[in-house]
């Protein structure tokens, strides 16, 4: 049988450029020597019935940054972690319950700089076995799965705005049913979309 993942392995193998949360932005001015403390998230693919689907959460709505946005799962690096994927795999642990040890690491994307000063490496996974969902308490509001092919036809993004510290910012979005997938996921998502259809 055909690889369900075999246009997302070709991918990974291209080049691409980094991206940020201000591509759409060009007028927003970024200082320089700014200091970007590394993180990593996880976008984790399970295939169901054959069709690969990709894990992401929706975060709770009392958080301080990026309440109630649709995200990967993932966090900051901290100390103890080997590097930004040991990072990605501890936080989607964390966050939802998911093993380390199931997860096959396939690659990652470019680096994404974030409004909140991250340097966020996306590590694509690929969920080996059934595992029970647990979402982390207080953080976590839901988690759900969407079918990758989705969120990688880059027909379907689109660009919508809105004003954020007195300027407009411009942002992509591709959503799914009731989630509104945009902001940095969308951008990520984005970018790994342009990849597969260039392969």
């Amino acid at each position: 049988m055909p690889d369900p993942l075999s246009t997302l392995k070709a991918a990974l193998s291209t080049e691409s450029a980094a991206s940020s949360d201000f591509d759409l932005n060009p007028d927003v001015v970024l200082p320089k020597g700014r200091k970007l403390r590394p993180a990593g998230v996880l976008m984790p693919i399970e295939i169901s019935n054959g069709t690969p689907h990709v894990i992401l959460t929706k975060r709770a709505s009392h958080l301080k940054h990026h309440p109630g946005q649709i995200a990967f799962p993932g966090g900051k690096q901290d100390e103890n972690d080997a590097d930004v994927v040991a990072a990605a795999l501890r936080e989607a642990r964390e966050e939802i319950g998911l093993p380390p040890e199931i997860v096959e690491v396939l690659g990652t994307l470019p680096t994404h700089e974030t409004v909140t000063s991250f340097s966020m490496t996306p590590v694509l996974g690929l969920v080996k076995d059934a595992f029970d969902v647990i979402p982390e308490p207080g953080e976590v509001e839901e988690v759900f799965r969407v079918p990758l092919a989705h969120v990688t036809t880059s027909a379907r993004f689109s660009v919508q705005s809105r004003r954020w510290q007195g300027q407009r910012r411009h942002y992509f979005t591709v959503p799914f049913g009731p989630y509104y997938i945009w902001g940095a996921t969308a951008r990520i998502l984005r970018g790994l979309a342009e990849r597969m259809e260039r392969v």
